[in-house]
């Protein structure tokens, strides 16, 4: 009987229509009244149980109760900092005796995967606190008022979620916060003002001394963009620069993401995190997971060494394409690749781990480094050195072809990005100039100058090992890959090393 209740019930709907029709009921409005509760109660259902009132606003997320600043790695200056500002909402009693005024905001700013996202996640749970947030996108509609009205919205929910919670906090967190606090210029957006008015305003509105402390904590990668309004005291109190990891910060992350992985006992995380220098937090986690994965295909019970190894090459250029190439274009990437190993074993002796011409994401080889200290500093002979390894590919298709390919794209956007950090830091023939009293025309002609220069000692370099590119061609061509050892064991008695000095 309980199968067949769907059935049942339409069948005695159609004969309940049938009757009032023929007794001379207008059945047709009851009718059209039950479809119509029908349709909002299926909406309300798929839209997982938000009332109908609701519509339009985005359900509050609440932080996880397990996260905590423990479970953060990698940042444990933004955690310090993060934590001595969190007080006034631990410690009540003493900061009302010392008369000190609670914060109202906090900003946090860095690049993209730094875990900025985690870290007020992390405050939350860290002062016991309702959490609710949302996305500077979801403010912004092209209907004036809509945004200002979700702004209130969501400062009501954070209090009700705190009293319902029986929590005397609360903390309200808007990521990417500059797609509603952008720089107001006098023009016609009046629905980007009205939206960041309200949120000065409801900023404004909070006291220290309510039942319910509120708190707000911003995220950005584009602070430059903010309206000042927005980041004067008393608004964003204090802003926390959340940075790329360190060394010593990958480590303790990858230890963190290694934690419910099976890793062999002779991995090195300790190395792994010594070849991911720049890598963020989102990209190491990535390397973790993509390591799994390659365990998962080659059947084995245990992380190692070698998957770690294609995660980051993955995480850095891509997948592994099975891509078709011909004998000729095969030569040139090799060649190609062979002008930069050559010209960082020059520069940088011993720095090359490995050739590979492996495809992976847009690139059909990749030269794979020894792992370099983090450093922070640049003198103008690195700087030098960066751009006369990136352009021994294109110096060694010239010598070798007599001129270019497209392959060399890549390299010459890395190159004049590094020639516009010299110029930037006084290291050119300009001396210290401000980088807007150039104009364009000054600015190419001082590039031209800094690139042909290095162009010919490229060239001078590579011609005087033009011989041992045949024999490290054959090497490349038959095994796709190289060692860094085959390639000094081949140039250690013709490399000239006096000009590197």
């Amino acid at each position: 009987m309980k199968r067949y209740g769907k059935e049942i019930a339409i069948g005695f709907l159609t004969v309940l229509f049938v009757f009032l029709l023929y007794i001379g009921v207008p059945a047709i409005p009851l009718v059209s009244a039950a479809l119509m509760a029908a349709a909002v109660a299926f909406l309300a259902k798929s839209r997982g149980g938000i009332a109908v009132g609701s519509v339009g606003k985005k359900p509050a997320s609440r932080a996880p109760s397990y996260l905590s600043f423990d479970d953060i790695g990698g940042q444990d200056h933004p955690k310090r900092e993060l934590m001595e500002a969190l007080e006034f909402m631990v410690k009540r009693e003493e900061i009302q005796k010392l008369g000190i005024r609670p914060l109202k905001g906090i900003l946090l700013t860095g690049p993209p995967g730094t875990g900025k996202t985690l870290l007020a996640k992390a405050a939350a749970h860290h002062t016991n606190s309702a959490f609710v947030s949302a996305s500077g996108s979801e403010f912004v509609e092209m209907y004036v008022g809509v945004g200002a009205g979700r702004i209130r919205d969501l400062f009501k929910e954070a209090r009700s979620k705190a009293v319902k919670q029986k929590r005397n906090s609360a903390i309200v967190f808007i990521d990417e916060i500059d797609g509603i606090g952008g720089k107001r210029d006098g023009g016609q957006q009046r629905e980007y003002d009205q939206t960041l008015n309200q949120l000065l305003t409801e900023m404004d509105g909070i006291q220290g001394d309510e039942s319910i402390r509120i708190l707000l904590i911003g995220a950005t990668n584009r602070k430059e963009l903010l309206d000042p309004a927005l980041l004067r005291p008393g608004r964003f109190d204090r802003h926390i620069q959340v940075d790329m990891p360190d060394k010593t910060g990958r480590e303790h992350i990858l230890r963190l993401h290694g934690r419910n992985k099976p890793l062999d006992p002779e991995v090195s995380l300790a190395k792994v995190a010594e070849e991911t220098f720049g890598f963020s937090g989102a990209q190491l986690e990535s390397v973790m997971n993509e390591a799994a994965i390659y365990a998962m295909r080659d059947t084995s019970d245990h992380v190692d060494q070698t998957h770690l190894t294609q995660a980051i090459d993955k995480v850095m250029m891509g997948e592994r394409m099975d891509r078709e190439t011909t004998k000729e274009e095969r030569e040139r990437v090799a060649n190609h690749e062979l002008g930069h190993a050559i010209m960082a074993e020059h520069v940088r002796p011993g720095s090359v781990a490995q050739v590979s011409l492996t495809p992976r994401g847009q690139a059909l080889g990749y030269v794979r480094h020894h792992p370099r200290q983090d450093s922070y500093l640049y003198t103008k002979e690195t700087l030098e050195h960066q751009i006369m390894i990136a352009l021994g590919g294109c110096v060694a298709e010239e010598l070798i072809y007599g001129g270019r390919s497209t392959g060399s794209r890549g390299d010459f956007e890395q190159a004049t990005n590094i020639v516009k950090t010299m110029i930037e830091s006084g290291m050119s023939g300009l001396g210290i100039i401000h980088p807007q009293a150039l104009t364009q025309e000054e600015w190419s002609r001082e590039n031209n100058a800094i690139l042909n220069e290095l162009i010919e000692r490229t060239r001078e370099i590579l011609g005087a090992n033009k011989e041992k590119f045949e024999q490290l061609l054959d090497i490349l061509l038959q095994e796709e890959t190289l060692s860094g050892d085959q390639l000094r064991a081949c140039l250690s008695h013709s490399m000239p090393r006096s000009e590197a000095s």
